[in-house]
């Protein structure tokens, strides 16, 4: 009996707010939601962006002052100014003055050359040829430079690109918790898996008394590593801007940290660990991982997920180079304006020039039915099968290829051996990689478009979360599945509300793109999740409803059962419903134990049979059936 992976919990941090409790999802269906939604949306994200807080239910400001009607509607247009994708903001770096350094050649002068004066701690202990001390007063030097030379002079520029998925205003991940010096990616990971635990409802300690120690899995990653100044990029830009490498930069720069710092900061976890990066397609990958363990009956619980913080100059300017981004002269060209519509940066599927970068940490807890049955668990939906498959021989890395034709059809094919023709082709909707580049535009239409026709779908709803919230790279599936887990329970699909029209070249004849919110209500059954990465990296997940993956679980587990399920589950909900309150209350409350109760390795027992951990109450039971046992005498 295969083990169906269901989501228990999930959250998160992006250009759209606070994921847990589909928050962040309604501030993409914003022009669909009732007075009451939208309220509690502003609630969420005011509290996020330290700009109100809710206390019995009334909107308070700093002061504690009650909002009157105008005070919230300021509030309202603020909390709708700072989210999404928007103008780079100055919190970081100013796009318009980004720091670097000009290579200047010097000329040397009628044999006098070019003196330079300085503090003589700063004399090179050896001097560059053609350097002469001509004057030492102990506490200064002058240098004679003889025959030119090149001198480095600091200056400014301005980025081609100022678009951007930022983090809602005002929300500063790193204030959070005693951060340390952790890259911005990091502070994201931490605050993102703290909300996805803390969000199921379930204590973390009640799933560890329940499962051996060796059935938890963690599985996640960043595809361009930790490039800001606390990681990599300050590691290799230190002795370049006159600094020194730090000790903490090159480790946590590597693109593991996202599941280490979850293993040894939030849940303590000693069982199994990975980080499968696959550019763009790197959320799938991991989740295959955790899909995988879970049926197999390996692990009997997996937190997966990914954050990345792209948002420095030097990444910008890396895929600008690569003519990937939507810059501000090109935005501007496509609408004949002077100044670009920073909000509508990301087009997916609409005449567009680039995509557009963004910033997020979104991660999900997934058990197996029988576990969260067991304990309760809120069920978000379920996973049942993520295929990955690779271009071939390419000529280019960043183009196309064959991969994403096979990992779309199989996905389609094993929901329609599980589920039937009909529901595959009525109750089923696309997340498309859409990454509002041209040639993606018309190369994943016609995939779609052709997968439509071989299992006859006809007007298959296709939208793109990119529109909103950017690419966000590794985290880019994450983003969709936080996305299609709203449209799964509300019914309402998000449209690409940065399109006005869709693209001439388009293959969409049996495809229905939506260009505004579309309420599916009962078709919002099953979700495929697809990625396309540079490299040939290609995925495709599938996503079941709450609802039916409900359905699933009374027909394996019984009636009896699941009445019982949801007896256990009303003190879940109640618990995750007073952590959302916390975090509307006031700045979210990330779990980060340093240093905090460390496992003793001297009462660490084990013998030919089992190992017995401190903190893990079931411990790890050591193999003892032979695997191979037709091929051993």
């Amino acid at each position: 009996m295969t083990r169906l992976p269901v989501i228990v919990g999930f959250g998160g941090v992006g250009a759209a707010g606070r994921s847990s409790f589909h928050h962040a999802y309604r501030r993409t269906i914003w022009e669909s939601l009732d007075d009451s939604a939208r309220r509690q949306t502003v609630s969420a994200l005011a509290a996020m962006m330290n700009l109100a807080t809710l206390r019995d239910g009334t909107l308070v400001d700093a002061a504690g002052h009650a909002l009157d009607a105008a005070a919230y509607a300021a509030l309202e247009a603020r909390v709708l100014d700072g989210t999404l994708i928007r103008r780079l903001e100055s919190e970081r770096f100013d796009p318009d003055h980004v720091p670097g350094n000009l290579a200047l050649a010097l000329r040397g002068d009628a044999g006098n050359g070019n003196t330079l004066t300085f503090a003589k701690r700063d004399l090179p202990a050896v001097l560059p040829a053609g350097w002469h001390v001509r004057h030492d007063d102990g506490e200064r030097v002058t240098v004679a430079i003889d025959g030119g030379g090149t001198v480095m002079v600091e200056t400014t520029r301005k980025l081609a690109v100022q678009s951007a998925g930022q983090l809602p205003s005002g929300f500063d991940p790193a204030a959070l918790y005693p951060s340390r010096f952790h890259p911005r990616g990091l502070q994201l990971a931490i605050v993102a898996a703290s909300d996805a635990v803390r969000a199921s409802g379930i204590p973390w300690s009640t799933i560890t008394e329940r499962v051996h120690a060796d059935e938890i899995a963690v599985y996640a990653a960043s595809a361009m590593a930790q490039l800001d100044g606390c990681g990599t990029g300050g590691m290799l830009q230190a002795r370049l801007r006159g600094g020194r490498v730090s000790s903490k930069q090159l480790p946590l720069g590597l693109n593991t940290m996202p599941a280490d710092f979850v293993n040894a900061y939030v849940l303590g976890s000693v069982g199994a660990t990975g980080a499968n990066a696959g550019a763009c397609a790197t959320f799938l990958y991991n989740l295959r991982l955790a899909v995988e363990d879970i049926q197999s009956g390996r692990r009997r619980v997996a937190v997966v997920g990914n954050a990345e913080a792209p948002l420095v100059p030097e990444v910008i300017e890396g895929y600008a180079a690569m003519s990937a981004l939507a810059t501000d002269e090109n935005l501007c060209k496509l609408d004949g304006v002077e100044t670009p519509d920073y909000r509508r940066a990301s087009r997916p599927f609409g005449d567009n020039c680039g995509f557009t970068l963004g910033e997020s940490g979104q991660y999900f807890m997934l058990m197996d039915d029988a576990l969260a049955l067991e304990l309760g668990a809120d069920i978000h939906g379920a996973v049942t099968d993520v295929f990955v498959n690779a271009d071939g021989f390419k000529k280019s890395i960043s183009a196309p290829g064959p991969g994403n034709y096979i990992t779309l059809a199989k996905a389609v094919a094993a929901a329609r051996a599980l589920l039937g023709d009909d529901l595959v082709r009525r109750h089923s909707f696309v997340q498309a990689h859409g990454s509002s580049t041209p040639q993606n535009r018309t190369t994943e239409t016609r995939i779609f478009d052709l997968v439509a026709r071989a299992f006859d779908i006809r007007d298959w709803p296709v939208t793109a979360i990119k529109a909103f919230v950017g690419h966000s790279l590794a985290p880019a599936s994450a983003d969709q599945l936080v996305s299609s887990l709203g449209v799964l329970r509300h019914g309402i699909l998000p449209g690409i509300k940065t399109v006005e029209r869709l693209a001439e070249d388009l293959h969409a004849e049996r495809l229905a793109i939506a260009l505004d919110d579309v309420a599916l209500g009962e078709r919002a059954a099953v979700a495929f999740l697809n990625s396309k990465g540079f490299g040939g990296n290609n995925a495709t997940g599938t996503v079941l409803a709450p609802r039916l993956t409900e359905a699933m679980l009374a027909r394996r587990h019984g009636a009896g059962a699941m009445d019982a399920w949801r007896e256990r589950r009303e003190a879940v909900l109640a618990a995750a419903a007073a952590y959302d309150a916390e975090c509307m209350a006031g700045p979210m409350q990330p779990i980060y134990r340093f240093g905090d109760a460390l496992i003793d390795e001297s009462q660490i027992a084990l013998d030919d049979r089992h190992i017995t951990i401190p903190g893990f109450a079931l411990g790890v039971d050591l193999p003892t059936e032979n695997r191979y046992a037709d091929m051993v005498e």
